[in-house]
């Protein structure tokens, strides 16, 4: 059973940091392409951010890019997501997701799905 498991939200200040982790169970973490999506209230699913095992394959939203870095530990099986400078609108519930799709930007590419962890950006 493949199972993603996310760790590391919560409240924040605007302009600060918060490290996001999600580890992979129940396949090989070489062949999966693991990364975020964000669903914030009344809005749709969008993309964060993604990579390969070994980084050669890495995708980051525009709207993040700069400000949101994603790396991984091979051996803990675990793709990070560091957030820095937040904003207000980062807010939302983050899902870690995997795809046997190198290089997938599209939800429907993904076919695992962690439970999501909130990060809420306020004052």
């Amino acid at each position: 059973q493949v199972q993603l498991v996310e760790s590391g939200g919560g409240l924040v200040q605007p302009g600060g940091s918060l490290r996001l982790a999600c580890t992979v169970s129940g396949r090989s973490f070489r062949d999966t392409y693991t990364g975020w999506f964000r669903q914030a209230p009344g809005k749709d699913r969008e993309f964060v951010s993604a990579r390969s095992w070994n980084g050669v394959y890495e995708s980051v939203r525009d709207a993040v890019q700069g400000r949101f870095f994603i790396s991984g530990d091979n051996a803990k099986n675990t793709v990070y997501l560091q957030m820095t400078n937040l904003r207000p609108e980062d807010s939302a519930i983050y899902v870690c997701a995997g795809s046997t799709i190198m290089g997938a930007t599209q939800s429907s590419q993904y076919e695992f799905w962690g439970r999501g962890t909130q990060v809420t950006v306020s004052s």
